[in-house]
């Protein structure tokens, strides 16, 4: 990768749409150059990209994999990341018991193992150098039981507590760790996670991804620890603290139901 004294360098996976691109965008226009990853075809975003002034390498590889993780690493060659968007991931609908076991361990493997490996790999050399700044991308759905998600959900939880937890151990090193957890935001996700015949997948009010992405880059950027995106998704969190587990786990059967689109059910 072509190195530049000017310019830091930012590692940005899931970057092909969504979320992911827009963080992108926002470090390019920030001065950043760029390493980009995803298991989608790059070159459209990296085109968009390039049109703003950075450098921009693009590796697509499965994140799921140690292999991906280190194939993308291997791009940057030996140039420091100075900020790293871990915010690759993706989702899986329907009952536990009705999915293919290699699709759930999928989403583990991306969700949380992929992603705290390159978090792993990057936070040595950013602790060693003494500075770098981390956004791990969690959800609010780590805060509620996900019916008919329970495994996308239960790989967040498990996400928003790890970088809480990595941001304690990092203080005093220069090194910062936030956390970005959207609500329902308007992306490939659900068509991915085979959810489009879900009230949750016709939500025709999800969140910008552009918006959710400037919410995440903002806080990275101040050293926040994390950011709820959206007044809405606030609100529901702070909902989830204090209803019980199984009153939230039926709520979420009602959005992520196969076939409640159809269904005109009253939320209660």
């Amino acid at each position: 990768m072509e190195t530049t004294d000017l310019r830091p360098l930012a590692l940005v996976t899931g970057a092909s749409s969504g979320i992911g691109f827009q963080l992108a965008l926002l470090a390019a226009r920030n001065g950043y150059d760029l390493l980009i990853g995803a298991d989608e075809p790059l070159e459209q975003a990296e085109t968009e990209l390039r049109v703003l002034g950075a450098n921009v390498v693009s590796v697509r590889a499965d994140f799921a994999t140690r292999d991906g993780v280190d194939a993308l690493l291997a791009a940057a060659e030996g140039r420091p990341i100075d900020a790293l968007f871990a915010n690759a991931g993706h989702g899986l609908g329907r009952g536990f018991l009705d999915q293919d076991f290699h699709d759930v361990q999928h989403v583990i493997n991306t969700n949380i193992t992929g992603t705290i490996y390159l978090v792993q790999c990057v936070g040595r050399e950013m602790r060693k150098a003494g500075q770098g700044r981390i956004l791990i991308t969690g959800s609010i759905a780590g805060f509620q039981p996900g019916s008919f998600q329970a495994v996308y959900n239960g790989s967040k939880a498990f996400i928003d507590s790890f970088a809480m937890a990595l941001r304690n151990e990092l203080k005093g090193t220069g090194v910062s760790v936030s956390c970005l957890m959207p609500g329902v935001t308007d992306t490939h996700f659900f068509a991915r996670a085979d959810m489009l015949d879900t009230r949750v997948g016709q939500q025709t009010d999800k969140a910008d991804p552009a918006e959710v992405a400037k919410a995440g880059f903002d806080a990275m950027m101040k050293g926040e620890s994390g950011v709820i995106a959206g007044w809405r998704n606030k609100m529901q969190v702070a909902l989830s603290r204090v209803m019980p587990g199984p009153k939230l786990a039926e709520q979420h059967r009602k959005l992520a139901e196969p076939g409640s689109a159809e269904r005109k059910t009253v939320l209660s």
